[in-house]
């Protein structure tokens, strides 16, 4: 998995991107300002920058135009605004930007630029043991389309699979001696685990097989209690 940095002036959407991504398996920095977001990027090397364009101090493209002056811009930069123009996303491309993403940024395109950028640059390979490095396999054998304005607004592919160490359970019982919404609760959790299990953790297509958007059933897995790292092991996502 890959450590992104977020840098965006607003809490409140730093707080959303952090948890979806860190759900996702992926390591958070996150930044108010520029200069938050320079010691962050010189401090954590991330594989990836969500860049707010909008910032109080220097917006955020001032900011790719001086990493990429200063030979600093060697990550996937993925621009975000809430006031974006067909203009707007030009110059961010210009200046090395690999995406561009508008507000209110939905998951589904959010997960899938993130996908997109990751997989255009090499991960970084995680140490097995004796020292040595595992190898790397990208997933994304889109790697190579040409970016677009439209591309860069509607991100890419799907994201992989989290394996997860519970089979599922197509037949269950349930104690019906009890309160409605107890008895309901019982059911949902069961209803849930089993489409986690069957779907091999994936969070997005669990979400197209129940009918709910993804911010609502990250919510509804946490209300019932439904232990989302069993969907993970040793790390992966």
């Amino acid at each position: 998995m890959a450590t992104i940095l977020v840098v965006d002036d607003e809490m409140g959407i730093r707080a959303l991107l952090s948890e979806i991504l860190t759900d996702e398996g992926h390591t958070i920095e996150l930044a108010e300002n520029a200069a938050q977001a320079r010691a962050a990027r010189d401090r954590a090397r991330p594989d990836l920058v969500l860049l707010d364009i909008w910032m109080p101090d220097v917006d955020g493209i001032t900011l790719l135009k001086e990493w990429g002056a200063t030979g600093l811009l060697n990550m996937p930069v993925i621009m975000m605004s809430g006031h974006g123009t067909i203009d707007t996303a030009v110059e961010a491309t210009k200046y090395g930007a690999i995406a561009f993403l508008e507000k209110p940024i939905t998951l589904q395109k959010l997960l899938r630029a993130v996908e997109q950028s990751l997989a255009r640059t090499p991960a970084k390979p995680a140490p097995a043991p004796g020292g040595m490095a595992a190898p790397v396999h990208l997933l994304n054998h889109h790697a190579e389309t040409p970016l677009t304005v439209e591309a860069a607004m509607t991100g890419g592919m799907g994201l992989p699979t989290m394996p997860v160490d519970f089979g599922p359970q197509a037949e269950q019982s349930f104690d019906l001696d009890r309160p409605l919404r107890e008895a309901r609760d019982a059911f949902e959790k069961s209803y849930f685990e089993f489409h986690l299990a069957r779907e091999n953790g994936s969070m997005t297509r669990v979400a197209e097989k129940t009918g709910l958007e993804r911010t609502h059933l990250y919510r509804k897995l946490k209300q019932l209690g439904v232990d989302l790292s069993r969907n993970r092991r040793g790390g992966a996502a």
